[in-house]
């Protein structure tokens, strides 16, 4: 038997990711990236983003932590989409005059 665990700060409608329920446009994958890429605890979270409340930032941990499949195809799929952008972007004209006069 499950039990479901409800998350106060945090809101998910159906067919979408994870977001503060009082900042909606603060997912909760951006947390956690802060958690992941810089070993951010909640509480540096919150000096680093004054309008992040503790709660909010436990709440986004907790579903973390407790949704991470999820949380962590929602990283990826957006690490791809950043990459595949990138590759299709043209490089930066200084990086193409650097390379043409030998300095790169």
């Amino acid at each position: 038997m499950s039990v479901e665990v409800p998350y106060p700060h945090i809101i998910k409608p159906d067919q979408d990711v994870a977001r503060l329920k009082r900042v909606p446009r603060v997912r909760v994958a951006m947390i956690v990236m802060d958690y992941l890429a810089h070993g951010w605890s909640p509480d540096e979270m919150c000096r680093q983003y004054p309008y992040l409340q503790p709660a909010e930032a436990y709440a986004a941990m907790a579903y973390y932590f407790d949704h991470r499949d999820e949380i962590d195809a929602e990283i990826a799929a957006e690490l791809k989409e950043d990459e595949e952008t990138r590759s299709r972007a043209m490089p930066p004209s200084f990086l193409l005059r650097m390379r043409s006069e030998g300095r790169l």
